[in-house]
């Protein structure tokens, strides 16, 4: 009996481990989303420092469509604010600024938005982004509209998508 008891704590342990990691690991792992013919890929942000005012979403989005359309904003409960910016370097120096009547999706194309480039921008942050909470928000598109989208958390600092789902553009 002793034996029975044994096998079947260790068989519930060993099923309870397993689910946690399934659902860490599922956690962890960005979405896809879609509106109309715009496909958002790994949509992804990081955590940030506390005292932080800003913090930046990357993802890559795709216009399956026959016409262009355009990323013209978004919104989140962490921030008052949602832009789309660029970023370059100007002499050594990196210079963010919004871009103005938004990021154009051209049809049968890709943008990627990734560190060092174009990117969303979370203003004037009401809370820190934290690894133990995905950020919710939606972005809005001049032609299909919005769609909600949840931004996977990867570590401060991280160069790509939590769980490896960078989409190799050089950026390291």
């Amino acid at each position: 009996m002793t034996f029975q008891i044994r096998n079947a704590v260790i068989a519930a342990i060993a099923l309870s481990a397993t689910l946690g990691f399934t659902l860490a690991t599922t956690a962890a792992q960005a979405e896809t989303f879609s509106i109309g013919d715009i496909t958002i890929e790994t949509p992804w942000t990081r955590v940030t420092p506390a005292g932080a005012r800003v913090a930046g979403g990357y993802m890559v989005i795709t216009n399956n469509g026959t016409e262009p359309d355009r990323l013209i904003g978004g919104t989140s409960p962490i921030a008052p604010r949602v832009e789309v910016h660029s970023m370059e370097m100007v002499d050594g120096v990196a210079r963010m600024a919004e871009v103005e009547g938004g990021l154009e999706i051209p049809p049968g194309e890709s943008v990627a938005l990734e560190p060092g480039s174009y990117h969303i921008m979370f203003m004037n942050l009401a809370t820190p982004v934290t690894v133990e909470e995905p950020v919710t928000g939606m972005l809005v598109f001049e032609n299909a509209g919005e769609v909600a989208i949840t931004y996977a958390v990867a570590p401060m600092g991280s160069p790509r998508a939590p769980g490896g789902h960078g989409h190799g553009h050089g950026q390291d």
